[in-house]
């Protein structure tokens, strides 16, 4: 029970290295949040999601595609998110297959309001609606794959760095296909504040989630330590790999660059009918 004069904010962040990174020192103490206590809700991103749609979370991780949808009830933050710089969500399978094959065969997903899932569109070029999608937990993609669920897999967290250890074959890298055709890093997961809570604590919220992923970035030894709870069996040169793949500057603030990424993203999304038309970023107001 909170003592009096104590606000709790409910704190959303996928169970994977890179959100329990920069989210560390917020929920570890590390940081002083005068009257302010963040309660931690752990679940896949897909889930995290599902809650912000019905506004059941504060401040949260969300899929930058999901958000298109949470415009009216949320600000984007200008912080925490994860892009691919050059890489991201990877299809992959027994063997290389074409991109008319790919959109011919069973691929696992994690959640059909995942980023990974909207450039997987964008990529083929084809609506969701049109490919055979079959939803799986993130951790049981490869599995699926292997065990014949699914001629394809569609990776994410982890499964990008250990896909090749399962003996599947990289058919093609979104970050890299979308780096090459808009000269954009690709946006996957965002922080987005409910606007309920008012302009002011939203503020002070983005402030400290900042200053949490700035103390991980400056003590990066004890925030990884801390990830590595979150890492699935990874080595420690594995969770330090992809830690910094999507926990690091950009993190800290997207910049003008970051935000044209996410702005162009989901206008993408709108073109391909997989967004309402009023889908669109409300950034936090600086």
């Amino acid at each position: 029970m909170l003592q009096s004069g104590l606000r709790e904010i409910s704190l959303g962040h996928s169970p994977d290295a890179d959100d329990a990174f920069m989210f560390y020192a917020l929920v570890a103490g590390k940081l002083s949040s005068g009257d302010l206590r963040f309660r931690q809700e752990v679940s896949d991103i897909e889930s995290l999601n599902e809650l912000a749609e019905k506004k059941a979370v504060d401040l949260t991780a969300v899929s930058i595609h999901a958000y298109g949808f949470l415009r009216n009830d949320y600000w984007l933050l200008p912080c925490g998110g994860s892009m691919g710089e050059g890489y991201g969500p990877r299809l992959v399978s027994s063997r290389r297959k074409t991109k008319e094959e790919l959109v011919r065969t069973r691929i696992a997903i994690p959640g059909r309001k995942t980023s990974a899932v909207m450039a997987l569109s964008l990529y083929l070029g084809v609506p969701p609606e049109e490919l055979s999608l079959v939803v799986r937990p993130f951790d049981r993609i490869l599995e699926t794959v292997r065990s014949g669920g699914a001629e394809t897999g569609l990776v994410i967290h982890e499964g990008q760095l250990t896909y090749a250890e399962e003996g599947l074959t990289l058919c093609a890298d979104l970050g890299e296909w979308w780096k090459a055709e808009t000269g954009l890093p690709l946006p996957l997961g965002g922080n987005a504040v409910r606007k309920d809570l008012g302009i002011d604590l939203a503020k002070e919220c983005t402030r400290l989630l900042r200053e949490s992923i700035r103390w991980g970035l400056q003590h990066r030894e004890e925030a990884l330590a801390y990830a590595a709870g979150f890492s699935r069996g990874l080595s420690p040169e594995k969770v330090d790999e992809f830690v910094g793949m999507y926990a690091n500057e950009r993190t800290f603030d997207y910049g003008a660059e970051g935000r044209k990424a996410i702005e162009e993203f989901l206008r993408r999304g709108r073109e391909l009918g997989m967004l309402p038309a009023s889908a669109g970023v409300d950034w936090l107001p600086e």
